[in-house]
């Protein structure tokens, strides 16, 4: 391409400066043949496929040209389409950078702990329940669980949050993310592609590769524009008589900004969300999450940080260290956020635990067990209720005071009489209010479904400025509310958090998983985001609405200057290397409008 560019100055200093028209037609026509040749080849592959594209017009185009003897006009065409064919391939390659910045942070090796010494491996090598040792300033190399030890580590690979994390026994690490002080002894759990780390690299690739409804049908148009073009071109010859127009129409009307501004938007968008941890699934659903206007929030895990605390225990006719210990031994087998907080509160009073036998969940009401003293069960009072059992005034009293503080009651029954009261509080996330404020800036309707009871609903919505509260749903009724707006004519994004929540995450348009990545989210969801962090769903939509403006904009750009160039042309005041000299500007254009999504600010609110 360089050389026929050189090629091309030179035949015009030959021709124009030394008056040596003839050798100059010779080497414009080594510079056609240079630069056009590989334009040739890709035409008449396309054409194997039965596939009219612009390499087809530029083709008939050039030819056309020398036929007539405009060499100087089929060398600049021919080097100005490979300039931009460059410029295009360049610049996907930068916006797919976000790929490539990740594949770099895969761990290679890591340290596994054997009976004799630590010996070095292969991070391919790494096989589940192996004990590894994690070092300063090294990588993880697979997800797992700390087993001793204590350090910083930071998880920009998996969150985009560069601010180390405090990790002691019991913390989660995930491959990908380096330890930057302390030392670690690690069991690995998910190793290979099933780490974290490994699926975001796929999801990445998978949504730069999908294409937006947008791009679907720039290529439906292509397939019969391109035809189009060549028939306009025949029409002008028959009309005018002049091959020169004929074959300048053919230049002029190639598609190419249509054809990259569309995908380079996309693929601009999701790298961009890549490095700030929010995943973005595609251009279909990059614009599907533009056009929302309602938002439904789960609570537990979501709007509160999810991570309840036991604060206040009342037990009747059992002593509540022996109810708690049978309830906390019932919910082992859950990973719901409350059941997690009766199991820790059990074993921080160091109450022995011992898996239940026949335990069975009841979808959004809590779960039975079978215990050695009988049939126990632990949840709502709705769970409660359906199965018989009555409460007492003086615990109904007690329920609905913890409720109005803002706590969510579990109740436990054993042999059909209840016997405990627990009030759970989990704080709400210190930045939900202002992520809501900003949504119903935004125009956004917003509203809280949640499974919890009447009062600890209304009291979390509240904190959180969200005006409604849907309380004691189970997943089929958050289901059904998110159907519901959808018949009202609105498009409903669902957050939440991945676990409880993949019915209602599927069934919204479009479903926004928080967290740090579980399985059930990436698979659920639209988008992910890796940081559990609600400013993330403002930040997401916006970079959302601003990719889809953008793509709109490269589409008027592209679409604009194709027929102000035939206008022009029409009206003689273009010719061919002046209109491929616009035509190619459009494309620079449309290239540096994308690129502005690559642009991340400085922190200043989330206004970009």
């Amino acid at each position: 391409m360089w050389a026929a560019g050189g090629l091309t100055a030179l035949a015009a200093v030959l021709s124009r400066f030394a008056g040596m028209q003839t050798v100059g037609n010779v080497v414009y026509l080594a510079a056609t043949v240079l630069a056009g040749v590989p334009v040739l080849v890709r035409a008449v592959q396309s054409l194997r496929y039965r596939t009219v594209g612009i390499e087809t017009l530029v083709s008939i185009a050039v030819v056309g040209a020398c036929c007539i003897g405009e060499f100087s006009e089929a060398a600049i065409v021919t080097f100005l389409f490979q300039f931009g064919t460059y410029l295009e391939q360049k610049t996907m390659t930068k916006t797919r950078s976000a790929i490539r910045e990740l594949t770099s942070l895969a761990p290679t090796t890591a340290w596994r702990l054997t009976e004799d010494a630590p010996e070095q491996i292969d991070a391919d090598e790494v096989e589940q329940g192996d004990r590894l040792l994690v070092k300063t300033g090294g990588q993880v190399a697979a997800d797992g669980t700390v087993l001793r030890g204590e350090g910083y580590v930071n998880e920009a690979s998996i969150t985009g949050e560069s601010a180390p994390r405090h990790k002691r026994a019991g913390d989660k690490l995930y491959a990908g993310t380096i330890l930057e002080s302390g030392t670690l002894e690690m069991e690995a759990l998910k190793v290979g592609e099933d780490t974290t780390f490994s699926k975001i690299i796929q999801l990445v690739e998978e949504a730069q590769d999908a294409k937006s409804s947008a791009e679907r049908f720039i290529d439906r148009f292509a397939r019969y524009y391109t035809p189009a073009v060549v028939l306009l071109s025949l029409l002008t010859l028959l009309l005018t008589r002049s091959p020169d127009t004929a074959i300048t129409v053919l230049v002029l009307a190639c598609p190419g900004a249509l054809v990259i501004g569309a995908p380079i938007a996309n693929v601009a968008g999701i790298g961009r969300g890549a490095k700030e941890g929010v995943l973005l699934k595609g251009g279909e659903r990059i614009d599907t999450f533009a056009k929302t206007d309602a938002i439904l929030f789960d609570k537990t895990g979501t709007l509160t940080v999810g991570a309840p605390r036991v604060v206040r225990c009342i037990s009747c006719n059992m002593l509540p260290e022996q109810i708690l210990g049978l309830a906390a031994s019932a919910e082992l087998a859950s990973d719901h956020p409350l059941a997690k907080a009766i199991v820790d509160s059990a074993r921080e009073k160091n109450l022995p635990l011992a898996p239940l036998q026949d335990v069975q969940a009841c979808k959004g009401m809590g779960l039975s067990a079978r215990a050695p003293e009988g049939k126990l069960l632990v949840g709502s009072a709705r769970l409660l209720e359906e199965n018989g059992v009555a409460l007492s005034e003086r615990m109904k009293a007690d329920m609905q005071s913890m409720q109005a503080s803002g706590a969510t009651t579990v109740l436990a029954a054993l042999n059909g009489k209840a016997v405990m009261l627990l009030a759970i509080a989990d704080a709400l996330r210190p930045e939900a209010e202002e992520a809501v404020s900003r949504l119903k800036k935004m125009g956004i309707r917003t509203a809280m479904l949640t499974g919890d009871n009447p009062a600890t609903a209304a009291a979390v919505a509240a904190q959180a400025g969200i005006p409604e509260a849907h309380p004691e749903l189970l997943p089929q009724d958050k289901v059904d509310w998110v159907r519901k707006m959808q018949r009202q004519g609105r498009t409903v994004t669902f957050v939440g958090d991945g676990i409880n929540d993949s019915p209602a995450l599927t069934a919204a348009d479009t479903g926004i998983a928080i967290g740090s990545g579980t399985d059930v989210a990436i698979d659920s969801s639209d988008v992910v985001l890796m940081k559990s962090d609600l400013s993330g769903v403002v930040r997401a939509l916006t970079l959302a609405r601003k990719t889809v403006r953008i793509l709109r904009q490269n589409i008027a750009i592209a679409v604009g200057t194709v027929a102000a160039l035939l206008a022009g042309l029409f009206a003689g005041y273009v010719h061919m290397s002046l209109g491929m000299l616009i035509h190619e500007a459009s494309i620079l254009l449309v290239i540096f409008n994308a690129m502005r999504l690559l642009i991340i600010p400085k922190p200043r609110g989330e206004t970009k």
